[in-house]
């Protein structure tokens, strides 16, 4: 059992979630993973081919936990916590995306909520 606290909203989760990935090298890794993944997913949608779903999942998590083990030396959040993990990797990839993610590492850096 671990002192973790159980997080019961993504509002709660999202600043342990930015904190188990605050080596810049992790995050890159999690965004290349979550955009291999997402166009994994449109070529399903655009083939039908199946073959793309275990694809999208490999390609997807296979990155970001091994950027975990290697990198944060860390234990990844979605073995605990597997559908705000997600959500999380979504919110940092619109981040990203948006050219708003230093942005909120910084906010969260000087502890704002």
């Amino acid at each position: 059992m671990t002192d973790e606290p159980r997080y019961r909203t993504f509002q709660e989760f999202w600043p342990y979630y930015m904190s188990e990935h605050a080596n810049p090298a992790t995050r890159a890794v999690h965004l290349l993973g979550t955009g291999a993944a997402a166009a994994c997913l449109i070529a399903l949608a655009v083939t039908g081919d199946l073959r793309l779903l275990p694809a999208a999942l490999v390609v997807g998590y296979g990155p970001a936990w091994l950027s975990h083990l290697l990198i944060e030396k860390n234990r990844p959040a979605t073995f605990r916590y597997p559908v705000m993990s997600l959500f999380g990797d979504l919110r940092m990839f619109a981040l990203a995306c948006s050219g708003r993610l230093s942005g909120e590492v910084e906010r969260l850096q000087r502890g704002e909520r």
